[in-house]
């Protein structure tokens, strides 16, 4: 199928939207403004920001990307309802190149269950609203929700008329990552055959991995026309996940001869930025993960390691570093100095201002007293962790615990507000955790129910950093918070005080919207 990018596959990017929607994924305005300049760096063509009309900090969160960020595309998402195009479009109004999303169910499943809308509705909405969003700008997108499971006679229909109504670009997704690769080439082929116009928009695909076939399915459509995928950094998303952009990026480059099409993505910030949304979400990236995860480039069987020294290419299929990963193990030491660790970050994907460097500098000096060797994953949580505890407003200045074999745990801790409030508390538990986490509750006045607690290691060695995610209950929403430490009690302290500092500042929000006059817009 000729296509109106040719051998340029757009890479769109859900991370802020699809991504978000996981469960204990919520992001603050900060965190996802990181996220975005990530994405921007890694140099995808279109950010979905995020669904304004979902909530106030939606699009408070897309208008800010659409503000900031420039380069990419900056999309909001849309039902097809007058009230939700009106939203999202002031919401991407800021950005250099805006893009309203619409969508709209077309399966039989959905028009029957849950819109009860008959064929005929369907597509009268689906016009109505891409007109509507058309006068607004020039870059429309249309998705037939449950395309897959969709008679592909009617969502040939569909797109037929959205076409027409003035869509830019039309997606076909597998909402519940039910179908497989060649059935899902076959229905592009079909559309190829039966939609007038299809050769002057361009084709998306959006794949869930229910099944774990999205980044098949995504490559399958790739094949067969479509020339947009759709995607998340680590494959967050609903249920099982969305197709992962690293992976689909990585069979593009790997695979060029057989696929016949590329991407602008800089391939090499891949690492960096799967580990800033790891660590931002809590969301941990298995070991064996494809790409990005801590195993795709080991090697222990005796037999590959021979391989691996004659002759890289006996064992790998890609070189560590396009996709950002270091081959350096051994990096500084106590005696480095700022320069040495500003280039090691850099060298490691991550661009500091002069603000960020001196915190992840102090901190790097203060674990390189309690640290004998330092490796690169010590440098990539010490710029994660002091990037992220950066935002308060409780900040942890002292920490002391008691606990032994047949003694009650007792915690003590000494807290420093953004408005020069200090703070002295102490508790009880079961445990040196359970009483640091009272500790901190009887400080801020914040109780919370501890759901999970996860500690996974950073590095190596004895004294390796130890990553703490906690996720908590609070209000009856689901929280996550991580904490990185030598001492792992210290760790899920941190952890800990990063809710306490997120339900903080989303109160501090609330408020502040509840005290602007009433007559002043969010626009």
């Amino acid at each position: 199928m000729d296509n109106v990018t040719g051998n340029r596959v757009l890479i769109f990017d859900t991370t802020l939207r699809d991504g978000e929607q996981a469960p204990g994924c919520s992001m603050a305005l900060n965190e996802k403004l990181r996220v975005a300049s990530a994405l921007r760096d890694l140099k995808v063509d279109v950010i979905e920001a995020g669904f304004p009309a979902a909530s106030p900090g939606d699009f408070d969160a897309v208008q800010t990307i659409a503000a900031e960020i420039r380069g990419p595309t900056i999309c909001g998402l849309a039902r097809c309802h007058a009230g939700d195009i009106e939203r999202a479009w002031q919401a991407v109004r800021p950005a250099e190149r805006p893009r309203i999303h619409v969508f709209i169910a077309t399966s039989e499943i959905h028009r029957t269950y849950k819109l009860q809308m008959a064929k005929e509705e369907i597509i009268r909405r689906a016009v109505e609203s891409v007109r509507l969003a058309r006068s607004h700008c020039t870059d429309i997108e249309f998705s037939a929700e449950d395309a897959s499971r969709t008679e592909p006679s009617f969502l040939a229909e569909v797109v037929s008329a959205v076409i027409e109504a003035g869509a830019t670009t039309v997606n076909i997704p597998d909402t519940l990552g039910y179908t497989v690769p060649d059935e899902f080439s076959d229905l592009f082929q079909y559309l190829a055959r039966h939609v007038k116009g299809i050769d002057k928009v361009v084709l998306s695909v959006h794949c869930h991995d229910d099944l774990g076939m999205a980044v098949a399915n995504s490559l399958a459509a790739v094949r067969a026309g479509a020339r947009q995928i759709e995607c998340t950094i680590n494959g967050i998303g609903e249920r099982a996940g969305n197709c992962a952009l690293e992976e689909v990026v990585m069979a593009l480059r790997t695979r060029a001869g057989h696929f016949g099409v590329d991407c602008g993505v800089d391939s090499r910030r891949l690492y960096p930025t799967s580990r800033l949304v790891s660590s931002i979400t809590g969301m941990h990236v298995p070991r064996n993960k494809a790409v990005v995860g801590e195993n795709a480039f080991a090697h222990e069987s005796g037999i590959h390691q021979d391989g691996m020294l004659k002759h890289a290419s006996t064992y790998e299929i890609m070189r560590p570093e396009d996709v950002g990963i270091s081959r350096s193990n051994l990096v500084l030491g106590k005696h480095s100095g700022r320069h040495a660790f500003r280039d090691r970050a850099q060298q490691l994907g991550f661009s500091l201002d002069e603000e960020e460097l001196n915190r992840a500098f102090a901190e790097f000096k203060a674990l390189a007293d309690r640290k004998k060797e330092l490796f690169d994953t010590d440098i990539e949580a010490i710029i994660m962790n002091t990037d992220a505890g950066a935002s308060g407003p409780w900040t942890l200045e002292e920490l002391h615990i008691t606990a032994g074999t047949g003694k009650i745990a007792a915690g003590a801790v000494r807290l420093r507000h953004a408005d020069g409030r200090v703070i002295n508390e102490a508790a009880v538990g079961d445990g040196p955790i359970e009483a640091s986490f009272k500790a901190l509750e009887r400080a801020t006045g914040i109780a919370m129910e501890l759901c999970n607690f996860e500690v996974r290691s950073v590095s190596m060695g004895e004294d390796a950093q130890g990553e703490v995610t906690v996720t908590v209950d609070y209000n009856g929403s689901s929280h996550r918070g991580h904490g990185i430490s030598t001492d792992i009690v210290e760790a899920g302290a941190f952890a800990y005080l990063d809710v306490i500092n997120r339900v903080c500042r989303q109160a501090n929000a609330t408020e502040q919207k509840q005290e602007a006059p009433a007559g002043v817009a969010r626009a």
